[in-house]
């Protein structure tokens, strides 16, 4: 089995590292192609309108200037011998929940790679601001991460679909289990921009500075990592609202 990896927060990400050491639990062909730096918020972005360099670090690991996405299209046309069985991506430091997915440069990767066809899925480990600045960050990954990922490697799943996992912010020996659950949902009504000046006396703002509200809507990814569970979401890329395709064909109708 051949893996490509990927993430947000750039090649040189700790995140990447444990990611690499969950992909070798099952097999070592494993090849690497990484933004040069962190891309976190860029969504499904694709460069176009300057050059992507490539970058080698190693036998089977490089990187790009570019975003998530450019490197998944880099790695499975310019770096990867044959095609691979599978793209991971991750392990990104912060949560990937609810309809944070659209803004995730790590979900974006899995998919740009489910759009070409390869079985891809999005690793990202839940973190507390209050947290202990001590602990592993990356503890309940390290220690679940094959876990739920041997099971992904053949289960069934349609075209265009990928998974979204999302470890909670607890020591490994501490989290309950698996979920499988759907998306929940964020309240981004209350978002702030935060304003300052720099020591040129120019204003600046800075978003995403305070925790987003949600609602713990029962069988969500949301409720799941609340209650110390690692969440298991399948995404599709069908963003069609089909239950509305009825009412808007009849408001065209000659």
């Amino acid at each position: 089995m051949r893996i490509l990896l990927t993430n947000d927060d750039g090649v040189h990400a700790p995140g990447l590292e444990v990611l690499e050491a969950i992909a070798r639990q099952f097999t070592d062909d494993i090849w690497i192609c990484a933004p040069d730096e962190e891309q976190s918020g860029m969504g499904h972005a694709l460069t176009l309108t300057r050059p992507v360099r490539l970058r080698k670090h190693g036998e089977r690991k490089f990187s790009v200037t570019g975003t998530p996405t450019d490197s998944v299209t880099m790695g499975l046309r310019k770096i990867v011998e044959a095609e691979p069985d599978v793209i991971l991506s991750g392990v990104n430091r912060g949560a990937n929940l609810g309809d944070d997915i659209t803004y995730s440069g790590t979900v974006s990767a899995a998919i740009e790679g489910a759009l070409a066809g390869i079985r891809s899925v999005a690793f990202s480990q839940v973190t507390r601001r209050d947290g202990d600045a001590d602990a592993d960050t990356f503890d309940a990954a390290r220690g679940w991460g094959a876990k739920v990922l041997g099971p992904l490697l053949d289960t069934p799943l349609p075209e265009r679909t990928l998974v979204n996992v999302n470890f909670p912010p607890l020591a490994a020996a501490d989290v309950k289990g698996i979920r499988a659950v759907r998306q929940g949902f964020h309240d981004y009504s209350r978002g702030t921009v935060v304003e300052g000046r720099d020591p040129r006396g120019f204003r600046y703002y800075w978003f995403g500075l305070q925790a987003i509200e949600h609602t713990l809507d029962h069988g969500t990814d949301l409720e799941a990592i609340d209650e110390g569970f690692v969440s298991v979401t399948p995404l599709q890329l069908d963003l069609t609202h089909h239950s509305s395709l009825g009412a808007l064909a009849e408001r065209y109708e000659a």
